[in-house]
């Protein structure tokens, strides 16, 4: 069997979480890969609306299987207070599992994190200030602690203390910050490890066993392909690997039965934080799309940049992910505006190019527009491509086009009923 994967095609905030929870009916197990709480998504289902950050889109369904993989940074703070906030909402929580080979985010990371940003001036990277790069440099440098030894009373307060003896002494040498008490910070981090301690899970064996028995997996991406440390718009970028190539190394799931890729891109382009942004919008129709859209980040509630429709971005993202699929969100904002401008390159120093440069090049790229005719009518709930209008069919048409992926599905609204199914997934 086929597992499917779901990654967001741009630079996050694309609307994956609508298509996950979408996914994840057909699904019997659901996997987060990557990233931490510096993500968030959004689900509106029977018209509540939920707002995950670090468990799986699935678990709003009671009878999927619901995985946090060794990929992701786990706050344990914040993953408490979100169980806690699903069970008061009469979310069942028995079928999520978390690995215990996932690294913590732990206080110093969120102090470090503030105290970094702080200190770029005028080359700040635009972070949520949420710890997760810190955490991820822990984990390279192999002095982060992980869940598992959250649950090891006996050998936590040493590991802790061999840890924070490294980032008191950064806190107090470079930054002139006070310490953390290590005492005072083992008592908080043990009162949340018993909360936590019946979803430990070894994923591997788990996952082997559901593809042993003809299981549907769907591995939920956070992020955009575009903030991949590798591949992305560096150093503008995440801290982990939210593309494709993620899954494995963020799960321990080989990639032989990974044959399906989804790939989830807004209808235009939004960017939170710092970063080349060639289409970005900075006048009264940025701000349309930001107020039509709600553009307001799900973590932490910053306005998002907005801007017309990256193509060469979209194919780059496309290329190095493998994409066997894309859904294309929020088509519905559009509707109201006479022209839509869609790039299909860059001028860079008197030269057309029509593929994504490196973020030095591309800070100072001109975007190369095609306008399309745009459409007024209200699209809001359409779940039939042909009663859009031509104009709107036109533009999902162009963009499958140029950039030579099947668009299986669009979507015309927030709620999980109002979606265009043009393929079978």
């Amino acid at each position: 069997m086929s597992h499917k994967i779901l990654i967001g095609m741009q630079w996050g905030d694309e609307g994956k979480g609508k298509i996950t929870d979408l996914l994840a009916e057909e699904a019997d197990v659901v996997v987060r890969f990557s990233g931490g709480n510096n993500a968030g998504h959004t689900v509106i289902a029977e018209g509540q609306k939920y707002e995950l950050h670090l468990i799986p889109s699935g678990i709003l369904y009671p009878k999927k299987l619901c995985l946090i993989g060794s990929g992701v940074v786990i706050n344990p703070r914040s993953l408490v207070e979100e169980m806690s906030g699903l069970k008061k909402r009469g979310i069942a929580l028995d079928n999520l599992h978390l690995s215990p080979e996932a690294h913590l985010v732990l206080p110093y990371h969120l102090r470090l994190d503030n105290l970094e940003e702080e200190n770029k001036a005028g080359d700040k990277i635009g972070t949520t200030g949420r710890g997760i790069g810190p955490a991820y440099a822990d984990k390279a440098a192999r002095r982060g602690l992980r869940v598992g030894d959250l649950l090891s009373r006996e050998s936590f307060g040493k590991k802790l203390e061999k840890s924070l003896s490294y980032h008191n002494a950064v806190l107090e040498k470079v930054y002139r910050e006070p310490a953390f008490d290590l005492q005072q910070l083992k008592v908080d981090l043990l009162s949340l490890a018993e909360e936590i301690r019946p979803h430990v899970t070894s994923l591997p064996p788990l996952l082997w066993k559901s593809h042993r028995e003809n299981r549907q997996i769907l591995f939920e991406g956070a992020q955009g392909a575009l903030l991949d440390l590798d591949f992305g718009t560096y150093p503008y970028v995440t801290s982990s690997h939210p593309g494709a190539g993620g899954v494995s190394s963020g799960t321990g799931f080989g990639p032989r039965y990974l044959n399906e890729i989804l790939g989830v891109a807004k209808a235009y382009l939004t960017r939170v934080g710092r970063g080349p942004f060639p289409t970005e919008l900075s006048g009264e129709q940025g701000e349309k799309l930001r107020e039509k859209g709600q553009e307001f980040g799900v973590t932490t509630g910053r306005p998002r940049r907005c801007g017309w429709l990256d193509l060469p971005a979209l194919r780059y993202a496309a290329m190095f992910n493998s994409v066997t699929a894309l859904a294309l969100t929020k088509l519905d904002v559009l509707s109201g505006f006479s022209e839509i401008k869609v790039c299909t390159g860059y001028k860079i120093n008197n030269s057309i190019t029509d593929r994504l440069p490196d973020s030095f090049q591309l800070k100072n790229a001109q975007p190369v527009y095609q306008t399309l005719t745009g459409w007024e009518q209200d699209i809001s709930g359409i779940t039939n491509f042909q009663e859009l209008p031509s104009e709107a069919r036109h533009y999902v048409n162009f963009i499958e086009q140029e950039t030579g992926v099947k668009i299986n599905l669009v979507s015309t609204g927030p709620d999980r009923k109002e979606i265009i199914h043009r393929q079978p997934l």
